[in-house]
């Protein structure tokens, strides 16, 4: 269970951004928000999203520019949305497990969760993470923000365990954040590999608990 997924991050776009959107009917609208933000992703990894145009963006989507203005009428408003997607999904996704008592337990909840997140919402956290640059100040503001609320989740958390593991419990947050962002930043890597999700996670929860469970003793 994610927040976001496939089938209805098109529905929350139109839903959050309905005051912003001039197409009222919504099946039309949910279409053409998916071959939108597709498109600008497949542009972004081709030519580079400070490359790509608005012009580009009608061309590979069949669109007119009149008929894309009905969505986004500049390409910051497309990064603010794809920004806006990846901070809701991962900072609601962590408190689907608060309830869970042992910390070790509710770690690997944590990280199993934000992994295959990144799976279903590859193109937008690459996005985020490579093109953040091309995002307003205050919207970067809010990306970085919004990785430092999951990172202080799994810090302290991790600061919950016992016996306490050695080190400081921000950074072994911050080990563990880079361990899976690895997973949706350098994909090519584990696909070379035959290295499928599963085995991604399994991976990077053996070793965090390992660590963790041993570096106390």
């Amino acid at each position: 269970m994610t927040p976001l997924n496939g089938e209805n991050i098109w529905e929350y776009i139109l839903d959050r951004h309905a005051g912003r959107i001039g197409v009222k009917r919504r099946k039309p609208a949910l279409e053409n928000l998916e071959r939108i933000f597709v498109a600008t992703f497949r542009l972004a990894n081709d030519v580079g999203f400070r490359a790509m145009s608005l012009r580009d963006l009608c061309r590979e989507t069949g669109l007119s520019m009149g008929g894309l203005y009905g969505y986004i009428t500049s390409k910051d408003q497309l990064a603010e949305i794809i920004e806006d997607v990846v901070r809701h999904s991962t900072q609601a996704m962590p408190l689907l497990f608060a309830d869970v008592r042992s910390p070790l337990d509710r770690l690997e909840a944590m990280i199993r969760s934000s992994i295959y997140l990144s799976e279903v919402l590859q193109p937008w956290f690459y996005f985020v993470f490579m093109d953040s640059r091309v995002l307003q100040v205050e919207q970067r503001s809010m990306a970085k923000n919004s990785e430092l609320f999951v990172q202080t989740l799994i810090a302290t958390t991790i600061g919950e365990i016992e016996p306490k593991p050695h080190g400081d419990p921000t950074l072994l947050a911050a080990h563990c954040l880079a361990l899976f962002q690895d997973w949706y930043v350098k994909r090519w890597k584990y696909r070379a590999a035959k290295v499928n999700v599963d085995d991604f996670a399994d991976s990077v929860v053996s070793t965090v608990r390992r660590y963790l469970s041993m570096s106390g003793v």
